[in-house]
């Protein structure tokens, strides 16, 4: 059975139809390039000019004036290596904590099918249906006054790992994974006496490390781009995030050391994508084992 297309093969193979069809595809490669590299070519670019390059019209674009050290001097006028730390070390709790509860929730889920566990999955599900800011407020007064223990997390790292452990879109893809190992694994493990926690120790585990990756990658990147939830819950400035804090201290800050601070922060989550881009594509595309 042949395959429908807008371009017959017999119209594609002519030397017209290559080029139509070359130049069509080309300039939706650079539509879709221009699209969605030119907002960050402009946060580049201008954190190089001057000020007053910075806001005239019509822009620049290849900087006139280079100031290569006005990320120098965002560094140490906003202490972006204070803000940078304290948001490594947010995110690298909430990684650790959605690691253990997570994989544990979903391989719980997966293997060991508990009561009303479709249910669960499901209400789990319907929570991506409701948009982040609706939960703000309900949110923010659990963390102001925590239930049964009656604390206020505000400026503790508590108030920003708790809400980021319960991830369903995490949870979903682990089970989805785990769902894919064969149960024949699994039977001959427990028939050699392995418990559920050592078979999951030592047989889920190295298994799900390219989902294991892409969920790592996924927690951390979700804590370093938040700004809303960090502004509310830490309100001290030696606690704050690294995009609360730069939009803290903008105030007074010209807008070329301002833009170079933004680059600086952005720095960090673009490396990781592109450092780890095939994992990221190999872990969610990973469908189980080929035996």
């Amino acid at each position: 059975m042949s395959t429908r297309t807008l371009i017959s093969p017999a119209a594609l193979a002519r030397p017209r139809g290559k080029v139509l069809h070359r130049t069509v595809f080309a300039a939706v490669v650079l539509l879709f390039t221009l699209v969605f590299l030119g907002p960050l070519y402009w946060l580049v670019s201008s954190g190089f000019k001057d000020a007053q390059e910075v806001i005239q019209t019509p822009p620049t674009l290849v900087p006139i004036t280079f100031e290569p050290e006005n990320h120098s001097r965002a560094w140490e006028v906003m202490d972006l290596a204070t803000l940078l730390f304290n948001t490594l070390y947010y995110a690298f709790g909430a990684l650790a904590f959605q690691l253990v509860l997570d994989v544990a929730a979903a391989y719980s889920l997966s293997k060991l099918r508990p009561v009303f566990g479709r249910a669960i999955l499901g209400m789990m599900l319907a929570t991506l249906m409701i948009p982040a800011t609706v939960l703000v407020v309900p949110q923010y007064l659990t963390v102001l006054d925590v239930p049964v223990v009656e604390r206020n997390l505000l400026n503790t790292p508590w108030a920003i790992w708790l809400p980021a452990v319960t991830n369903a879109f995490n949870i979903f893809l682990l089970k989805r994974f785990f769902d894919s190992i064969p149960k024949e694994l699994l039977d001959a493990a427990s028939m050699d006496g392995a418990s559920p926690v050592r078979v999951l120790w030592s047989i889920v585990l190295p298994i799900s490390r390219p989902i294991l990756g892409v969920v790592s990658i996924f927690a951390v990147v979700g804590v370093w781009k938040d700004f809303l939830w960090p502004m509310l819950t830490l309100p001290d400035p030696s606690k704050q995030t690294l995009n609360v804090g730069i939009y803290s201290l903008s105030n007074g800050v010209p807008v070329n050391v301002l833009i170079a601070a933004l680059t600086i922060a952005s720095l960090p989550t673009l490396l990781m994508f592109m450092i780890f881009q095939r994992n990221i594509m190999s872990g969610l595309t990973a469908g189980g084992l080929k035996g």
